[in-house]
């Protein structure tokens, strides 16, 4: 197994974006301890108070935000950063080449519980001569990113990460404290039974989602002729994992619950991310209608519908939404 740096830097990367990769990892060591601590840390529970998104805050996803928050900032390796837990883009290092957002808790919700968590970021380089203040400067698509990965914060911590030459797999050593890597060139097999959704939301959906898993769960009676199991863990992070590991669709499309809010996840540092890796792994991430990396974004916290995964699933999926 190799440690973290070499495998970057056989990949030809620029050595303040290894830094940087480093920086966030430090960051999410630190992250993995206080959520492996549990009821122990004291930071259980709900705060008092709600997000830009209009979701109550866990202690731990403003523990886990200013983790990464003042360590990116004090790190000098990064212009500005966009958290899901920030209102407004924060400015760092006028002289820095790269921006990063980040949820820093996907799943907060499942700490309670003892469930899968995990932080999510993404890295794009600044544009030359950027003002750091000016969140427009976050304004790029997917495309963009040269950088992208998750922290899962499971029975194992395991690091996804992709600089744009394949998702590789890497396990925290915690006796040592290093990221080594377990897996090189990860691939989503092309097909699967299994999928991802919430499905109390079904009553929701747009009729072409609702078509779609309707003919999954009519199983091997039904136009697929064979068997579905449906996989949910409620943290992004977790199914996503699943879909690099062993194959899948995972979805939270577009719904009516809300009119004010007919998507879930955010582009910038949920989808865009995600999408990266996976497609880095082989397979297709979508909105139902366009490529995610493809979407040139107008807000900071911008939310999209997201289908990804196995890719011959994902191309049937959006047979149905043609």
């Amino acid at each position: 197994m190799r440690r973290l740096p070499p495998v970057l830097l056989e990949d030809g990367c620029p050595r303040d974006l290894i830094s940087l990769i480093r920086t966030v990892l430090a960051a999410c060591k630190e992250i993995s301890f206080r959520v492996g601590q549990g009821a122990l840390s004291g930071a259980l529970g709900s705060t008092l108070d709600e997000n830009i998104q209009g979701e109550t805050q866990k202690k731990l996803d403003v523990l886990t935000n200013q983790l990464l928050k003042d360590i990116l900032l004090e790190s000098g390796y990064v212009k500005a950063i966009a958290s899901e837990e920030e209102d407004y883009t924060v400015a760092g290092n006028p002289d820095a080449n790269y921006i990063v957002a980040f949820d820093p808790l996907d799943g907060s919700s499942n700490t309670d519980i003892n469930s899968l968590v995990g932080t999510i970021f993404s890295i794009m380089k600044a544009p030359e001569g950027s003002d750091p203040a000016d969140q427009s400067i976050f304004m790029q698509p997917g495309k963009n990113q040269v950088a992208a990965g998750y922290v899962l914060y499971g029975p194992s911590t395991v690091l996804a990460l992709t600089t744009g030459k394949g998702t590789r797999f890497f396990t925290l050593d915690k006796t040592h404290g290093t990221f080594l890597l377990t897996e090189d060139f990860a691939k989503v097999p092309e097909d699967t039974n299994e999928y991802a959704i919430n499905a109390s939301n079904q009553r929701h959906w747009q009729p072409a989602m609702q078509n779609y898993i309707n003919d999954l769960i009519a199983g091997e009676t039904g136009p697929r002729a064979r068997n579905f199991n449906m996989r949910w863990i409620a943290a992004m992070v977790g199914d996503v994992h699943r879909v690099l590991c062993r194959g899948g669709i995972f979805t939270y499309p577009t719904d009516t619950k809300d009119p004010n809010k007919p998507n879930k996840l955010r582009l910038l540092y949920e989808a865009n991310p995600m999408a990266m890796l996976i497609e880095q792994a082989g397979g297709i991430a979508s909105t139902g209608t366009e490529r995610i990396m493809d979407i040139q974004p107008d807000a900071i916290h911008q939310r999209v519908a997201v289908i990804l995964g196995s890719k011959n699933e994902v191309e049937t999926c959006l047979n149905y939404h043609k």
